[in-house]
């Protein structure tokens, strides 16, 4: 299989972009670096669609490598004919794959190992052949008595090779594909109440029943989920006339005397080894297609909220809200230092509203309060009920937002939670986070395991690895996206920069402790653990503000800066115009110069002329704003 024309043609794009991409991610590149600054190379796929392509890439060249192992383990047994090799070639699934090698594959003691054991495959030879019109099967399976073998007479005899013929029809590749096929196209999901007076969320499936090609990736991962909660026992439902009818048409022989025992062996086959074994791989198969679905809603809701504008150069009271143990209180700078804290308890079963009410007063004259930060949890409702009623009693100019606090209690019992705020209690961690979220909701969040951050379903039931490998290239995505300033980002922000580990991570921030604040990308090279790859991957998407060089706090890449002082000269600008707000009317004075003409004269391709341009226009825009 030639993977790039695979490539090509499932995703309708030309050669060089899946040639292009394909190298680019040989040679070590990250798919954020590749998205931004590879898209003359790419045709400017975005990061979605990058993904996408490598995780195809992985997939197919990972069944090359298993049809590779098949191969050569058939061929070791002197077993590779033409035809097998030809079924491995045109192969375009492991599942297909894994068919093919079934009769190869060595297998655990069975029914047909031991009649083989026996001496019985001859006489299954000759009754799968149905070559015999005349006779008596036993006067052929008397020849096979023996004793010492431990086959005691014709119909024992019998019976081994007609296990041996229900194993063979098993391995067939072909016919598993097409029962495959049947089964999830007119085969249904069932499920049965373990216990039906027992009290569950799962009523609806204590008597259910739903087509296996219709079901809904959501309502599958309830079903498996109340399988494994032991409320449900779920099976699949196939009607198996149409199966042994497929298999009496491929098999049967009439007039022959074995006719009748080869359909013996053929519905044995299915019901005791296909049928169990088909059903286990559809329902790993749609688990795996459910898993998916819910992956990508899941991303999609991540990114939303990563992606929340954050409320800048604001002072933020964050409320965390509680019952027996109080609403925890920490009021928080613009730049997100801890200013202040305090514990209240306006609601059940205390109800010390006035007392509270001065509390709250006292933090927002004191620090000059501008929005509270209310955490949506527990409480949440009379907490909003009671600041509402304390700005409104007291006419502050102050305004209140609810936030999501899905995962506070999470950063607040880590070990970040615990690094950052040693000497604050997990509760008041969380007022901290609550406040932060507001103010830069990509900066926080990150400091959480995605998964824990409640904008999907069932992700305690999908694969640990598949959902963190998706989750983390969102983050990553979102990071980069949107930059990073590297003089106050913290290592759980900067460990998700293209090209840069949690090692990486941890020494930027203490080679910044112990030599100052980074007035140049190129200090980054001086950091251990950050080679040139690494900086390569990384430096577009740093920020430093009021650094030596402008262009630093842009999303222009150090490898044109070249190009990018030229065209400020070129139109008659300085570099400290960018500082000063950036290039008003670059784009229309390019435009009048011809945009092939100038980027053919600064030796880079129009799309990343038109990012420069985007970045010199703007310098320091946050694409959040935008949303």
């Amino acid at each position: 299989m030639n993977i790039n024309e695979k490539l090509i043609s499932e995703f309708s794009l030309k050669p060089f972009q899946i040639e292009n991409t394909v190298a680019l991610i040989d040679d070590g590149n990250t798919i954020p670096f590749i998205s931004r600054y590879r898209k003359e190379a790419t045709g400017s796929l975005d990061d979605q669609l990058l993904r996408e392509i490598a995780d195809r890439l992985t997939y197919l060249r990972n069944l090359e490598k298993r049809k590779d192992e098949v191969r050569e383990s058939i061929d070791s047994q002197g077993k590779l004919t033409p035809e097998i090799q030809a079924a491995l070639d045109s192969a375009e699934t492991l599942s297909t794959v894994e068919d093919i090698y079934r009769p190869y594959k060595p297998k655990r003691k069975t029914r047909a190992s031991v009649a083989k054991e026996k001496g019985l495959e001859p006489l299954a030879e000759l009754i799968f052949a149905q070559e015999v019109k005349s006779g008596s099967p036993e006067d052929f399976a008397r020849e096979y008595i023996s004793e010492e073998k431990g086959v005691a007479n014709a119909e024992e005899a019998i019976d081994g090779a007609l296990d041996i013929i229900a194993e063979q029809i098993s391995d067939n590749a072909e016919f598993r594909s097409e029962i495959r096929r049947m089964t999830y196209h007119d085969g249904f999901l069932a499920t049965k109440a373990t216990d039906p007076n027992a009290e569950s969320v799962y009523t609806m499936y204590y008597d259910y029943r739903e087509k296996l090609s219709a079901i809904p990736g959501h309502r599958l991962l309830a079903v498996n989920r109340g399988e494994k909660e032991e409320f449900i026992k779920v099976s699949l439902e196939m009607d198996e006339y149409p199966v042994i009818s497929f298999l009496i048409n491929r098999l049967e022989i009439p007039g022959s005397i074995f006719t009748m025992l080869v359909d013996r062996a053929l519905r044995d086959s299915y019901s005791r080894l296909i049928a169990p074994s088909i059903e286990r791989e559809i329902r790993s198969d749609i688990f795996d297609a459910a898993c998916e679905s819910a992956i990508k809603v899941f991303s999609q809701n991540l990114k939303h909220l990563l992606l929340t504008p954050p409320i800048k150069g604001k002072t933020v009271l964050g409320y965390d809200p509680g019952y027996r143990t109080g609403c925890k209180l920490a009021v928080v700078d613009p730049t997100g230092k801890v200013l202040d804290t305090a514990v209240i308890y306006p609601t059940k079963p205390q109800e010390r509203i006035a007392e509270s009410e001065k509390i709250v007063l006292d933090l927002v004259r004191r620090y000059g309060v501008n929005v509270v930060a209310v955490g949506n949890g527990t409480a949440s409702k009379e907490s909003e009920i009671f600041i509402s009623n304390v700005i409104k009693n007291n006419s502050l100019d102050v305004k209140y937002m609810m936030v999501s606090e899905s995962g506070a209690s999470v950063y607040s019992a880590s070990k970040l939670g615990a690094e950052e705020f040693p000497d604050y209690d997990v509760t008041l961690r969380s007022a901290v986070s609550i406040a932060r979220r507001l103010q830069d909701p990509l900066s926080e969040l990150v400091k959480i395991e995605p998964k824990a951050m409640g904008v999907g379903q069932y992700q305690h039931d999908m694969k640990p690895q598949r959902l963190t490998e998706s989750l983390s290239g969102v983050v990553e995505d979102c990071v980069n996206s949107v930059g990073v300033d590297i003089n106050t980002a913290s290592y759980s922000l900067l460990s998700y920069l293209a090209g840069i580990n949690m090692t990486a991570a941890k020494n930027i921030v203490r080679y910044r402790e112990e030599n100052g604040e980074f007035t140049t990308r190129a200090q980054l090279k001086k950091v251990p653990r950050v080679g040139e790859k690494a900086f390569e991957q990384c430096a577009g998407f740093l920020r430093i503000p009021g650094g030596k060089d402008p262009l630093d706090n842009t999303g222009v890449h150090p490898e044109s800066y070249g190009a990018a002082h030229s065209l400020i000269t070129q139109f008659g600008y300085e570099t400290a115009d960018v500082a000063r707000g950036g290039l008003a009317g670059l784009r229309d004075k390019v435009k009048l110069a011809g945009s092939a003409n100038v980027a053919e004269k600064l030796g880079i391709g129009i799309p990343t002329l038109n990012d420069i341009i985007d970045e010199l226009e703007k310098p320091g825009r946050d694409i959040r704003d935008d949303f």
